[in-house]
């Protein structure tokens, strides 16, 4: 089967590596996945334009309709070229449900913007999955399309680290999930070295921010961040991700509060337990261990005391059987070869 995945990739966020195992995973079941588009040289992918050779569209939404206005996309081409029902929609913000605001954090801004986004899908498939084990709607699927890469996996060795911890990714929604973590990391922060954030909107807005409104959405204390000595450093692209990430003993795993709330998982759930590093989870236990397995759910940080942090650092190896045993658990259940065949499932269905 030839699948043809509809997505506006960025060299620096978003699904990248994600989509890059697809291509691999289908390329050794005897299918083949293309990015609708014309290649990208900082995006390595791959992309085709060619949907007559493809036997279903499966639309990846991480961001707003806006991904279907103008000419950004051919989509009467694509949607008249493949049967409605052999288009599957990945709603990968959970935007396909009712309003949901937490913690300053919202999937829409109003009631017009949610129907919008509703019609818009209705009107592309009846296959409406989402990157949760428990949707909220009757007609959408769960379907995890974020998912484990073994190949991934580095080494989980002893050697120092230049960083105690680091966290790839932006702020879009994160400083309070964030905020928790440095706090147990405040009273007890002479115990850790280097402390880094990697990403757009923690030092400062993203240029696009005000131009979209979305000053809220990227809201950091950088004041705060200057009095804890944590660095803040540019975004790296997507396949470097997991390399940044070893450079620290331990990294965050959080979520915006709806994302939360949703128990939608992210690329950076599967990333994080592929690096050579030690995966703390800013999470509930029951949402980490329905994931992870039981191994998981002795990372989850309890408390704001830091006591799990300071421990990391005193007994690495027994954290890094944790680590190792969160990996078995991610390639038998939630592996991208796994992920693709029930993905064909859905569509033949």
């Amino acid at each position: 089967m030839r699948l043809m995945f509809v997505y506006w990739a960025f060299e620096d966020q978003g699904s990248g590596l994600v989509i890059q195992g697809y291509c691999e995973a289908a390329k050794a079941l005897g299918h083949e996945v293309a990015i609708y588009g014309r290649p990208n040289p900082k995006i390595p992918l791959n992309y085709s334009l060619d949907i007559d050779a493809a036997d279903a569209i499966v639309f990846i939404f991480e961001w707003t309709t806006q991904l279907l206005g103008g000419d950004a996309l051919d989509l009467l081409r694509l949607v008249t070229r493949i049967p409605r029902c052999r288009r599957v929609i990945l709603d990968g913000d959970g935007n396909y449900n009712d309003l949901v605001r937490v913690d300053g954090d919202f999937n829409h801004r109003d009631e017009a913007e949610r129907q919008r986004w509703i019609d818009i899908c209705d009107s592309l498939s009846d296959k409406i999955c989402q990157p949760t084990l428990h949707p909220l709607r009757r007609r959408v699927r769960p379907f995890l399309f974020y998912s484990y890469n073994p190949a991934w996996a580095r080494p989980l060795d002893g050697l120092p680290r230049e960083f105690s911890m680091i966290y790839v990714g932006h702020s879009k929604f994160r400083w309070r999930p964030m905020h928790r973590i440095l706090r147990a990391i405040e009273p007890v922060r002479s115990q850790f070295g280097r402390v880094a954030l990697v990403g757009h909107g923690w030092a400062a807005l993203p240029p696009w921010a005000v131009p979209m409104h979305l000053e809220d959405a990227y809201y950091s204390d950088a004041a705060y961040l200057s009095r804890l000595g944590v660095e803040v450093l540019e975004p790296v692209p997507f396949e470097r991700v997991i390399d940044w990430m070893g450079k620290a003993a331990f990294n965050p795993v959080i979520s915006r509060p709806t994302f939360t709330a949703l128990r939608l998982v992210t690329p950076r759930f599967f990333e994080t337990p592929a690096a050579s590093t030690i995966p703390v989870f800013g999470l509930e236990a029951a949402y980490v261990a329905e994931i992870y397995g039981p191994a998981g759910a002795e990372l989850v940080l309890q408390d704001v005391r830091g006591d799990m942090l300071v421990d990391i650092m005193r007994r690495p190896e027994h954290y890094r059987a944790l680590a190792n045993g969160i990996r078995h658990h991610l390639a038998t259940h939630h592996s991208q070869t796994v992920r693709l065949k029930e993905l064909i499932e859905i569509v033949e269905s």
